[in-house]
């Protein structure tokens, strides 16, 4: 003990010695090393509590360790610089060293919201054919994300802004006045919340997912991506259209994908009266069970309407996606085009006209003013 007192006594004629600014720097110094020790056996425990078999808490640990610890060091310089003499300015940095620790907490938070939704999107895969389950995980998880995202960095600016004296006492002004200020702040406001507001309806209720099949706006096209305020729709031909997301919650639209990516598929022929119906209802069973694009589910022939002149015919194929269906459609309607020109050429559409031979004895009526007969 005598040891340790002396040696304690000569640290400090030491400091006394010491031009001022020694006794302050060995306190911040003291204090990094503090918090960089308080990490450390933090980290250490957590390391232990946590097993090694939940995978997504250990990798979540891994990911936090160097934002936390830079944490730890500004959260101890936060602590200490308020009660050490540095002429004046330890104030303002120890104010900076508290800004720095929320937006470091905000940061820290963010991304592991966005590592454990990497992580749990990772399992799910969408470019199989049956991925309804996978589409409807990964929108949920991805929207979910990017709406707590937004709110984290949200709360992350207040608590910066309410450091400031001056932001405190005008958000208690602003509270004082809430009526008329908040109906200013609501009207300003509203078009990022309704989407935020449009996002999480999204991401629970989930009219629509990604990869879905959607007519928006009479534009066919696939959900490309959905992000906090708005959706990237690919269209057909590599066109993107970005619609609000409040359109999907608003507006009404068709999703071809919904339940299922399957749908059915319509072909329309055009003929004459004498086409064979039941022959053509066997050639149409024949082209789809012969075709790689059919699902076997639906295939029907059907005389949906005449005319005076030609009726239509209906066929009803099915497939597994609206892709394959549009090509079985294609497909379907060349072939049968094709077996009506070699089999039943009298079968495709033509005009009719009646021919009139008169006799020389009989008399010309154009001449008369009446109108001829036209073949």
């Amino acid at each position: 003990m005598e040891t340790l007192d002396r040696i304690a006594t000569g640290i400090a004629t030491q400091l006394e010695a010491a031009p001022d600014f020694v006794s302050p720097l060995l306190a911040v110094l003291l204090a990094c090393a503090a918090g960089l020790a308080v990490h450390w056996i933090g980290y250490r425990i957590l390391d232990r509590v946590i097993s090694e078999k939940n995978i997504t808490g250990r990798s979540l640990l891994r990911r936090a360790r160097r934002p936390l610890r830079l944490a730890a060091v500004v959260a101890a310089l936060a602590w200490v610089l308020p009660n050490v003499r540095l002429y004046g300015w330890q104030d303002g940095a120890a104010h900076l060293f508290l800004v720095l620790l929320i937006i470091l907490v905000g940061w820290t938070l963010i991304l592991l919201t966005n590592h454990f939704a990497e992580r749990a999107v990772r399992r799910h895969r969408l470019d199989v054919e049956d991925n309804l389950s996978a589409r409807k995980f990964v929108t949920q998880a991805r929207v979910l994300r990017r709406t707590v995202t937004i709110i984290l960095g949200i709360f992350t600016a207040a608590g910066v802004l309410l450091t400031f004296e001056s932001v405190q006492k005008y958000g208690a002004g602003l509270f004082a006045s809430a009526g008329a200020a908040g109906l200013v702040v609501g009207l300003a406001a509203r078009p990022v919340l309704t989407n935020l507001i449009a996002g999480l309806q999204i991401a629970i209720t989930q009219p629509i997912r990604l990869e879905d099949v959607v007519i928006v706006e009479d534009e066919w096209g696939w959900v490309e991506e959905i992000f906090a305020t708005y959706v990237v729709v690919r269209l057909w031909d590599w066109r993107r259209m970005v619609v609000p997301l409040s359109y999907f919650i608003e507006k009404p639209f068709q999703n071809w994908t919904r339940e299922s990516a399957s749908i059915i598929g319509t072909v329309f022929w055009y003929l004459d009266y004498t086409v064979p119906i039941g022959e053509m209802r066997a050639k149409l069973e024949e082209l789809a069970k012969a075709s790689p694009l059919w699902d076997g589910q639906v295939v029907n022939l059907q005389v949906s309407e005449t005319e005076k002149d030609s009726i239509a015919v209906r066929g009803l194929v099915s497939a597994r996606t609206s892709p394959q269906a549009w090509d079985l459609r294609c497909e379907i309607r060349e072939k049968m085009i094709d077996w009506l020109q070699k089999e039943h050429p009298q079968a495709l559409p033509r005009l009719r006209g009646n021919m009139e031979i008169r006799s020389r004895d009989e008399p010309d009526m154009s001449s008369k003013g009446e109108a001829p007969v036209m073949p």
